[in-house]
């Protein structure tokens, strides 16, 4: 068992004996369990709720926990929950957020709220929020925080300990100090276990990194992701074009972003956001489902006219009846591979226009060898099972072509709307899906019409 198992199983079996209790109506042992959550456990047992008793469970969470249970929420069932609370309710909240989080809440609230919670805050705060809004939600100014430790790189390590320890406190997370210049630019950065254990009589300059790269405030979200994952990184300064410190970023927003990525393509592929309340209402879920569920049946139809056009083939050869789904499938799968290799390729950044042309023939060449193979494998089950060998021929060729588009859909797809700017994940899957059954459905049936009637 991992280290981590007794701590999951701790928390399911609490946040069940919660969900018992409210279900029960015991609300005086359910306040004592739900005061004992983490914020994230809490906004865990929030989401596992129906509306009901997702209200009542509400009521039990302490008032001053509220505002972080709310930033650990999912988009729809804060909003759900902001939506019931009164704006003085929400000011409450509000106080004490970092700056990031903050922000994210903000994003949701009426103006009239906001104006609210702005009023509240004291000037230096509003400032420093501002600066995060001023950027979008899924860049590195978004993310960051501006709650950051500076010092000058020409005063001493006991300097810097004298003034954090007459400053008291530094916030979470904070592995090290950023060095600026009196202009606020940012020089290096100085870790906190060389400030701990290096002789204080040395000089920031002499201890500090100036290797340690920023990030700057425009930086897509996922690319944050990328820079923190291959430099192994805990926080980093985020600075302006001009070399300004803005903010940090910590690992904790960024295990946020790697989480939104790792569910996207799975809920995208099905046509749902990683937002969706699963304990939504049916009219919202049915309305939010139908779109693909439309453009689905639009592409099924397309795909059963081919068929229907060789409808007097398929009364003749019964057989090309009972391989056709074999043909859509192999295809499918084929197709399913490619496109999530790309789509995770695009993800990452490692698919570029430069590599994609070697990556084309690659998984053509891919498409190819497979078609060969299993298509050889499938012709002689069907000459096993049918004993002709002019369809089991004509499966084998419809099996090769079907691969080999499949592999070129894979590629291509996924760029070609990367290129319109359209999600790959949301769309990809149901093009492709298309583009097999419709060939492979052609290949099977035209062959059968060419060969065996």
């Amino acid at each position: 068992m991992s280290p981590a198992a007794p701590l999951r199983s701790d928390r399911g079996s609490r946040l069940a004996a919660i969900q018992a209790a409210l279900a029960a109506g015991r609300l005086r042992g359910a306040d004592r369990m739900v005061d004992a959550l983490h914020p994230a456990e809490a906004a865990l047992l929030l989401e596992s709720l129906p509306p009901a008793q997702r209200a009542l469970a509400w009521e039990l969470v302490n008032q001053d926990v509220q505002g972080e249970v709310l930033v650990e929420l999912s988009e729809e069932v804060r909003s759900e929950l902001l939506a019931e609370m009164k704006p003085d309710e929400v000011v409450a909240a509000a106080e004490g957020l970092d700056v990031d989080d903050l922000a994210d809440l903000l994003a949701e609230l009426p103006e009239a709220v906001t104006q609210q919670v702005l009023r509240a805050m004291d000037q230096q705060d509003r400032v420093r929020l501002s600066a995060v809004l001023g950027f979008p939600e899924d860049t590195a100014g978004g993310l960051m925080n501006t709650d950051t430790v500076t010092v000058r790189p020409d005063v001493t390590l006991e300097v810097v300990l004298r003034y954090l320890r007459m400053r008291g406190e530094v916030p979470e997370r904070t592995d090290c100090l950023f060095v600026v210049d009196r202009n606020d630019r940012y020089l290096g950065a100085l870790p906190v276990t060389r400030l701990l254990t290096a002789d204080p009589a040395r000089i920031v300059s002499g201890e500090m990194d100036p290797e340690v790269a920023p990030i700057a405030p425009e930086t897509a979200a996922a690319e944050v992701a990328r820079v923190f994952e291959s430099r192994d990184l805990l926080s980093a300064a985020v600075v302006a074009a001009d070399g300004r410190l803005l903010g940090r970023i910590t690992v904790d927003d960024v295990v946020d972003v790697v989480r939104e990525q790792a569910e996207h393509p799975a809920l995208a592929a099905a046509g749902l956001e990683g937002d969706d309340d699963v304990f939504a209402g049916v009219r919202k879920s049915a309305r939010r489902r139908s779109l693909w569920l439309g453009i689905n049946l639009l592409t099924a139809l397309l795909a059963a006219w081919v068929v229907g056009l060789f409808e007097a083939t398929i009364e003749k050869v019964v057989a090309l009846a009972v391989l056709m789904p074999v043909v859509a499938s192999m295809g499918g799968i084929a197709g399913t591979q490619t496109v999530t290799l790309i789509i995770r390729g695009i993800a990452l950044g490692q698919v570029q226009p430069s590599n994609a042309r070697w990556l084309f023939f690659k998984e053509l060449a891919v498409g190819a060898v497979n078609g060969l193979v299993w298509a050889g494998v499938v012709a002689v089950a069907t000459w096993l099972w049918f004993g002709t060998w002019d369809v089991a021929a004509v499966i084998f060729v419809a099996i090769v072509i079907n691969l080999i588009a499949a592999a070129v859909a894979g590629v291509a797809i996924p760029l070609a709307l990367k290129r319109m700017q359209i999600d790959p994940a949301l769309a990809g899957g149901v093009i492709l899906t298309t583009v097999t059954d419709v060939v492979g459905f052609a290949a099977l049936l035209g062959l059968g019409a060419l060969v065996l009637t």
